[in-house]
C-alpha cells in the first residue's frame, strides 16, 4: 500500500490489534548470519528477540525462524499485518539491518498502533525496507 493511499485510512483502535486472531505476526530471522555475532558483532541478539517479545505480548505473536535468504541484510524483522490489516490492504514488510536498539522500539510502537494497513509506520522505518524476491517472500508465505 503506498503512502498516499494509507494517509487516507483511518486507523482501527490499538485494542483491535491485540485482539486474537487478528494479531500481526513478527518474523525473527536467527538464521545463518542474523542473530549470530560473526555478521552482526555490536547486538545482543537474544535480548533484541526477548524485548521484541516482551514488549509485544498480547499485541503480536514474536516468532523465531531459520534463515530467511536475505543475509545481507542481517537482521532480517518481517512484519505481518493482521486479518484486519491485510483488508485495509497492508502487505508484510521486510526490515532489513535491524541492528539498534531504536529500529526495535519503531517496530513495537508501529505494531502496537496496528501494524501493516492500519498505521502509518515511523518514517525511520524506511532505511530499513526492503523487497526480498519472490522465490523468498513465498516461502515465508508457506509457514
Amino acid at each position: 500500500m503506498s503512502r498516499r493511499a494509507r494517509r487516507g485510512r483511518t486507523a482501527a483502535p490499538a485494542a483491535s490489534a491485540g485482539a486474537a486472531g487478528a494479531r500481526c505476526t513478527i518474523t525473527v530471522c536467527r538464521g545463518c548470519c542474523c542473530g549470530t555475532p560473526t555478521k552482526v558483532p555490536r547486538l545482543d541478539h537474544e535480548t533484541q528477540l526477548t524485548d521484541l517479545r516482551t514488549a509485544l505480548a498480547g499485541v503480536a505473536t514474536v516468532r523465531r525462524t531459520d534463515c530467511l535468504d536475505a543475509c545481507e541484510r542481517a537482521n532480517v524483522i518481517v512484519i505481518q499485518p493482521s486479518a484486519d490489516g491485510r483488508k485495509a490492504g497492508g502487505r508484510p514488510v521486510w526490515l532489513g539491518q535491524v541492528n539498534d536498539p531504536g529500529a526495535a522500539a519503531d517496530i513495537t510502537a508501529w505494531v502496537t498502533e496496528g501494524g501493516p494497513g492500519l498505521a502509518e509506520a515511523p518514517d525511520v522505518l524506511d532505511l530499513y525496507t526492503f523487497q526480498p524476491s519472490r522465490r523468498v517472500r513465498a516461502e515465508l508465505d508457506d509457514d
